[in-house]
């Protein structure tokens, strides 16, 4: 490319300018100008008839055409059924200096467009031909010479349109009628059901099998769509290929066959396929499932995606294909967009550019489109990371083709985004009952008199003389017929059958059950083996230097592995580097991730004076499979929709979202409501996504101490997700393991610790490592059961807390029990324990958050046939105090509760129980509920 090829998407004045400057001074501009103006000169001077006499017009000439570049997309015929607003100035000649006598005059400057010498009139002709028809194009804002230069050409060289051969206009006719055909079928045959009707954007359907089929053309082999309601059953059948008989089942089906429990409606479900096009390229393709919750999908489709690039295509990001269908409404308004845009150029999450396309019906429910934005268009995200933005009008089916076909060149070549804004409009209201006259009166009476894009697609090319009236005919009615046919299938049919989406790599897995999960899934590392793996994370290349810190760091790692004692970060650090040495792929991201927010992982280590890391996970053996951890940008709705996706498309391997501190994950609660907690129940989703949440109060305040439990374990129920909250080395170790070698999948729910990742009594042996497994409960080893009196069941770090305690006072009449796993709740094992204190009195439940959160009324309803008594802090609205001396005096409180003054009289000042009194009991019970009595109180 030329350095001056991107002359015409410079700004005039600024050419302008300079050239002023080399009349002054030639010296004064850049030796590149004085050639460029020093041959325009010359051509002045000794070609006057190829060059207007008018120098300053020439230049009125390119500043004009630039305009064109810059601002015919406000003066396009791109609306359908609305008068466009007017934007000023308008691109009249009178507004860049020229006259009606200017028009037959020929200009130079009209080889910037590829027309050569030719009259402003000519050149006003191809501008709005290219600029101002039924495509308007945003894309002066890219800051890529090469890519303007691209755009340019194709844009001006083409009049930015397609002439299509008759036999594709019948296929574009033919795709046209399969989308209007299938609308009006189920118009008609169920009145009154809700569909979500794609009437008004019908020329959506070509547009997407174009998409597939240009993509298959320049190598992409695989999908992956994401969309919302509106249109959907018409892309699942005419797209994906949903059997018509599946859909009309729908409307009418009465029960889901056994891996389904709830269900979805219709308009919501996935579905994957494989087919062969017409130019014998075969297609994996996806639709992913998704809830009404506006662009939710959106990080969903992005993670698939990704996962697919990693796995299958090796890195090759031209293979796979994400699709974002949009509402114009959602696209503006939601702010998830704006989180998936800014991570979709980052090393984790980028994934070589998605297409994207607003079905713009002007109208987002009820709201006029002036009330939904404050952006000109609801594309205007497009700018954010610099995307061709393309607005097309709706009604005209080749000019979106075309465009189609352009935006998969773009994406192919230059790997970023591309928006495609089709304006049309819904012919109905938000569903087929509502009545949209109430709030758009007059947009409703031309829609109602507005000719859909079937019928004007078929008087051109009836027009053209492409298809005969009886043709045209011919075809709506066989069509039709066709439909009939599977609508007579349908009846037959029995319970619906929602497909597992992405089939053919769920085959294998199971849906869990109670007998899955009492299964021993064998997935034992030697402790020799152990040894040696953590070796290898302790490793530092000797041509590579660190900071002295870094060293350090290692040195107490080597200690530990010497030492036999390993703390929470080895233990992590070595299921990860076990499992990659066993073939199985690890994937971790979140804020902070790679250091840890507490600085406790350090899965890499920056070389000194240089921004490059080694990774020794990622160098424990030849054949291992891949390690990868990220940094992941300042939010959590569009990561853990990202990591989510991310898993559903690499159910071999481990895939883990961290959250900064547990508590944040509540900004992306709409991914944990609609797809984390209930995908399973409604669309037969597995998924084996990690969640990551340090909690623990420690003092630092109301938005850093909870990791809120209580709201995990509101929707957990029949195994749809795992909660763990693990106390020691070995069980993280062992659950992250275990997560990988079942035969199922189902989110891992992990209440991580912080000030255990340093606690002095927080470690674990490489025996247990290497012989042990996941425990659901911690039984306390120290004590004789025939003495104990009190048995105190808690989770997480307030066992240490307690332990501490306990040892302090020698308080040999309390077994302190873990529960790990708060659901499925381990019951079995509980009672299992209780049946082994059979002298116990008393049994308390034992947590640091607020009685109305935490676990404390998960486990009342867990215990409801065994006597247990809480001690929380007392109900609030907001889990912490924000002053540290507070909340120590809370967390004394606590503790103090457990230790009791005696209650028979002896006034000691801490009682071991070891009364014999025959009314022991009732005496406890009836101090302890004097002191709970006493607390609500104060």
């Amino acid at each position: 490319m030329s350095k001056l090829d991107f002359l015409g998407a410079m700004d005039p004045a600024l050419i302008d300018d300079m050239y002023k400057k080399y009349l002054s001074n030639p010296e004064s501009v850049e030796k590149i100008w004085q050639g460029f103006f020093s041959g325009f000169e010359f051509a002045r001077k000794n070609y006057s008839t190829e060059v207007s006499g008018n120098i300053d017009k020439e230049f009125r000439v390119i500043n004009f055409i630039h305009a064109y570049r810059r601002r015919g997309h406000l003066f396009t015929k791109t609306n359908p059924v609305r008068t466009r607003r007017q934007y000023f100035p308008t691109l009249d000649i009178e507004n860049y200096g020229f006259e009606k006598s200017d028009l037959n005059t020929v200009f130079q400057a009209g080889k910037e467009i590829g027309i050569g010498p030719v009259s402003l009139q000519e050149i006003i002709n191809h501008l709005e031909e290219t600029y101002c028809s039924s495509v308007g194009v945003e894309y002066l804002f890219i800051r890529s010479p090469e890519k303007l230069v691209w755009l340019q050409n194709r844009f001006e060289s083409t009049k930015n349109k397609t002439h299509f051969k008759p036999e594709e206009k019948k296929q574009i006719y033919n795709l046209l009628n399969q989308a209007s055909g299938f609308e009006q079928f189920i118009h008609k045959k169920f009145v009154g059901q809700k569909r979500f009707s794609l009437e008004g954007s019908e020329t959506l359907i070509p547009a997407l099998h174009y998409i597939l089929l240009k993509g298959s053309e320049s190598g992409i082999a695989e999908y992956v769509i994401g969309m919302p309601h509106r249109g959907r059953l018409n892309v699942l059948a005419n797209i994906l290929k949903k059997p018509y008989e599946n859909i009309f089942q729908e409307f009418v089906a009465e029960a889901y066959e056994d891996n389904i429990s709830l269900g979805d409606v219709k308009y919501h479900l996935g579905y994957s396929n494989k087919y062969t096009l017409e130019n014998g390229k075969e297609i994996d393709l996806h639709l992913a499932p998704n809830p009404s919750h506006l662009e939710t999908v959106s990080p969903i489709i992005q993670g698939i995606t990704k996962s697919k690039i990693d796995h299958k295509y090796s890195g090759n990001k031209l293979n796979v294909l994400p699709i974002l269908l949009h509402g114009d409404a959602a696209i503006a308004g939601q702010g998830i967009v704006y989180e998936v845009a800014q991570m979709m150029e980052l090393e984790g999450y980028g994934n070589g550019g998605t297409i994207h396309i607003v079905i713009n019906n002007q109208v987002g429910f009820t709201t006029n489109y002036l009330e939904g934005r404050s952006s000109t268009y609801s594309t205007d995200i497009g700018k954010v990371t610099k995307c061709p933005i393309f607005h097309i009008n709706g009604d005209n089916v080749e000019a979106l083709i075309h465009t189609i076909n352009l935006a998969i060149d773009y994406r192919q070549t230059f790997h970023t985004d591309v928006f495609i804004d089709i304006l049309s409009y819904r012919k109905y209201g938000h569903n087929e009952s509502d009545e949209p006259r109430y709030t758009q009166p007059t947009l409703y009476k031309k829609i109602a008199n507005h000719p859909n894009p079937r019928e004007i697609y078929a008087e051109n090319l009836l027009k053209q003389g492409v298809f005969t009236k009886n043709e045209i005919e011919k075809i709506k009615q066989d069509f039709e017929d066709l439909l009939e046919e599977k609508l007579e299938i349908s009846k037959k049919q029995g319970k619906v059958k929602i497909q597992r989406f992405m089939k053919d790599i769920w085959a294998s897995y199971k849906y869990a059950s109670d007998e899955e999960f009492d299964k021993f899934y064998e997935n034992k590392v030697s402790k020799e083996k152990l040894i040696q793996i953590g070796n290898k994370i302790c490793y530092l290349p000797d041509d590579k230097k660190f900071i002295s810190k870094t060293y350090k760091l290692v040195k107490d790692r080597i200690q530990m592995l010497e030492d036999n004692k390993l703390d929470w970060a080895m233990a992590e650090l070595l299921a990860y580097a076990t499992l990659v040495d066993e073939g199985y792929p690890v994937r971790l991201s979140g804020q902070d991730s790679v250091r840890g927010t507490f600085a406790h992982r350090h899965a890499e280590h920056v070389i000194e004076d240089t921004d490059k890391k080694y990774s020794p996970l990622k160098n424990i053996s030849e054949h291992q499979a891949s390690f990868t951890v990220f940094n992941s940008p300042l939010n959590e709705y569009g990561v853990l929709g990202f990591e989510y996706g991310y898993a559903l498309g690499t159910p071999n391997g481990l895939t883990i979202w961290e959250a900064q501190f547990g508590d944040f994950h509540n900004v992306a609660q709409v991914i944990i409501d609609q797809y984390i907690s209930s995908a399973e129940e409604k669309w037969g989703l597995s998924n084996g996504l990690v969640l990551m949440l340090p909690h623990g109060f420690e003092g630092q305040g109301p938005e850093h101490s909870s990791g809120r439990i209580e709201r995990f374990l509101s929707l957990a129920a029949r195994n749809n997700m795992q909660i763990v909250v693990p106390t020691t080395p070995a069980n993280i170790y062992h659950v992250l393991r275990e997560q990988v070698y079942r035969n199922f999948r189902i989110p891992l729910i992990l209440f991580t610790p912080k000030s255990l990742l340093r606690h002095p009594s927080c470690y674990s042996s490489i025996n247990e490592l290497a012989e042990g497994t996941f425990s659901e409960v911690i039984d306390d080893e120290s004590v004789d059961t025939n003495e104990v009196r009190r048995i105190v069941f808690c989770s997480g770090k307030m066992y240490y807390d307690l332990l501490a305690e306990k040892e302090k006072h020698n308080a040999r009449d309390i077994a302190l029990i873990r529960i790990e796993q708060l659901h499925p709740f381990p019951r079995k094992s509980v009672e299992k324990i209780l049946k082994k204190y059979k002298n116990s009195m008393l049994n308390l439940w034992l947590q640091e958050e607020p009685a109305n959160m935490g676990a404390w009324r998960h486990v009342q309803e867990e215990f409801k046939d065994i006597d247990i008594y809480p001690i929380c802090r007392q109900p609030s609205g907001s889990p912490a105090t924000g002053l540290f001396k507070i909340h120590q005096k809370q967390q004394n409180e606590l503790i103090s509760k457990v230790f009791r003054e005696c209650v028979c009289e002896l006034n000691r000042t801490y009682c071991g129980l070891q009364c014999t009194d025959g009314s022991l009991r009732e005496k406890i019970l009836k101090q302890y509920a004097y002191f709970m009595e006493k607390d609500k109180k104060e």
